[in-house]
């Protein structure tokens, strides 16, 4: 569907498989059939974000309705849009090749705060107005959904209304009410007010925000009837939740090119510096039946052989034995592998290793994130020294040799001592390869110790810390760099400037979208990648807006302070962080959800692991 002008453009970028669409499974509709036009827009390049589940599954509901089509747009790499500026060719849609500014409604899902000057960038590209205020009909209104939207505020000025929580339902609802609208022409402002009445409905224009003198938020203030709390929406019941049979099999190699099957949402563990794990409680599964048939479903119409069962912890499934026997007795016979992504170094089991064999040898995964038990219990990790060295010879014994163990640097109260434990868990995996009998024969060992910067989010009990500053972090890198001994252990991490800009707008409140704009309009764009990033050039834009980075991401915070989205429930209560984060400063754990309810307040929703414990 793209167009002769397209065509030419598409010689001169180094992948055109980017911009054609034409995929199978890819769902084309007429114009003249629909009365709303939806623009799923992924903020990143097309390998990311077609490898991104939450895309596949809300592309494919939103077309099961007659009377919307929805379509995908990715940022274009450089080199496209190089071509496309100069030719003056707008952003466009992969399914029909029309202009982002042709659509009804723009909507953006927030994965990775670096993402968001592509999304002024996009806009841009598309000839629609930046500002929220600059935008004045119903058409060519901008939303935005995902884990990012748990804090909109620095994006604020440029969105219409944001979809806070889990989406399958609520999107539905609010393309109801605009079809409403649309067609007798009411105006954008009545239906942004009469949007922020849908619960996980959140239109920033309708909240005023007041501030202090030394900078924290003093008030945030509904106006014209808007909630003064929004509440994330939330699928109670996986197994009536919608789920696509097909997804758009893409043009070329994606990040995860691969089935993907999801078996549960939500977490168990509650690690105190992990956002999703918050987020999406309470923990809920779907049933081993509908992901046999929603896996076998995915296959036959995709024609993929490998199926990745896909949640934050797939080993802490309740029947996970039941599902892979399942799955088995269909998937040797089409030589399908099955691969579980997230294990656990507490669960991980001979059974288990004997079940997963199918899997195809790249190494097992497991996340630490802390090289000491004090550090882990601050994290309320509860994994030991003990457990992983027992779960990696039992995968040594069934013939795996590689093993991926992550960590995170910069951890609340982490010490040098806790850094050296790192190198010294890494060293302990080695060792353990070699005095292991059963091992693999005439093999060595890799070890692969990758280790993130910690930034503290919202809705976790980590929120009120500081971040270590950018020459603590790397330090912390070169201290670990010495203390690793052995060519056995292969050792990378992550850069200290990004996860600064990441902590800044993770914890940012709207004065940030002067600096977001102008650092637009200054020339950043592609921040998640190492060609493009250049924290000189936002420092630059921080000092000319007189806005310093460092009060977002390295000030530590009162329990007592407004955070920037307070006024945003996602069902887990601040008092239960507060306890949490207390109980971190005094290393003390917090059982598991399914050991013992801890009231955190998820059972407000009514609905999984919560339910089943009453």
């Amino acid at each position: 569907m793209i167009s002769k002008t397209i065509e030419k453009l598409l010689s001169k970028v180094q992948k055109p498989g980017r911009y054609v669409g034409g995929e199978l499974n890819s769902v084309i509709k007429s114009k003249e059939d629909v009365e709303i036009r939806f623009a799923f827009c992924f903020p990143d390049i097309y390998e990311v974000g077609m490898s991104h589940l939450g895309m596949k599954i809300l592309y494919s509901q939103l077309n099961t309705v007659p009377y919307i089509w929805c379509e995908r747009v990715f940022a274009p790499w450089a080199d496209m849009e190089e071509q496309m500026r100069r030719c003056q060719v707008p952003l466009y849609a992969l399914e029909s090749g029309d202009s982002l500014a042709d659509f009804d409604i723009i909507g953006f899902t927030l994965q990775y705060e670096l993402s968001y000057t592509n999304i002024l960038n996009m806009l841009d590209l598309a000839g629609v107005p930046l500002k929220a205020c600059d935008r004045h009909s119903l058409s060519r209104l901008v939303v935005a959904g995902g884990p990012c939207a748990c804090n909109p505020e620095p994006l604020a000025d440029f969105f219409d209304l944001f979809f806070i929580g889990e989406g399958e339902e609520v999107d539905l609802e609010v393309l109801a009410l605009y079809r409403e609208f649309k067609k007798k022409g009411g105006t954008k402002q009545n239906f942004l007010q009469a949007a922020a009445q849908i619960p996980g409905v959140y239109v920033p224009s309708l909240y005023t925000v007041e501030y202090r003198e030394d900078g924290t938020i003093r008030e945030m203030r509904p106006q014209c009837g808007a909630p003064k709390t929004v509440k994330k929406r939330l699928m109670p019941d996986l197994d009536k939740s919608y789920f696509p049979d097909r997804f758009v099999v893409p043009a070329i190699e994606i990040v995860h090119d691969r089935a993907v099957a999801e078996v549960l949402r939500g977490c168990i563990r509650g690690c105190r510096f992990c956002q999703a794990g918050f987020l999406y409680r309470p923990f809920r599964e779907k049933s081993v039946d509908v992901i046999n048939k929603q896996c076998f479903d995915l296959c036959e119409n995709t024609g993929y052989d490998e199926i990745s069962l896909s949640s934050l912890s797939t080993s802490d499934y309740s029947d996970i034995y039941g599902l892979l026997d399942k799955l088995h007795t269909w998937t040797p016979e089409q030589k399908i592998g099955v691969s579980l992504p997230s294990l656990r170094v507490d669960n991980f089991s001979t059974e288990l290793m004997s079940k997963i064999k199918s899997v195809r040898r790249s190494g097992l995964t497991f996340a630490p994130e802390a090289g000491t038990q004090r550090l882990r219990d601050v994290i309320n990790k509860n994994v030991t020294e003990e457990e992983l060295l027992k779960t990696v010879n039992t995968a040594f014994a069934g013939g795996w040799t590689t093993i991926k163990l992550y960590f995170m640097i910069g951890l609340p109260t982490e010490t040098m001592e806790d850094v050296e434990g790192i190198a010294n868990l890494g060293q302990a995996v080695v060792d353990a390869f070699y005095s292991n009998p059963d091992k693999p024969k005439g093999r060595s060992v890799k070890v692969s110790v990758s280790t993130a910067s910690f930034v503290p989010k919202p809705f976790t009990p980590f929120q009120w810390e500081p971040q270590d500053t950018m020459e603590m972090l790397r330090e912390k890198q070169r201290h670990l760099v010495r203390t690793v001994k052995t060519r056995k252990i292969e050792l990378s991490w992550h850069d200290a400037e990004t996860s600064f800009l990441e902590a800044v707008f993770a914890r940012g409140d709207r004065r940030l979208g002067a600096v977001l704009l102008k650092a637009w309009e200054n020339g950043c764009k592609m921040d998640g990648w190492k060609d493009f990033f250049s924290l000189s050039k936002w420092l630059e834009q921080f000092r000319a807006c007189g806005i310093d980075p460092e009060f977002y991401a390295n000030r530590r915070r009162s329990p007592d302070e407004v955070l920037p989205w307070d006024h945003l429930d996602y069902g887990v209560t601040k008092s239960f962080l507060i306890e949490e984060w207390k109980r971190a400063r005094e290393n003390r754990t917090t059982p598991n959800c399914r050991e013992k309810c801890s009231a955190c307040g998820a059972a407000c929703f009514k609905g999984g692991i919560c339910v089943e414990n009453r």
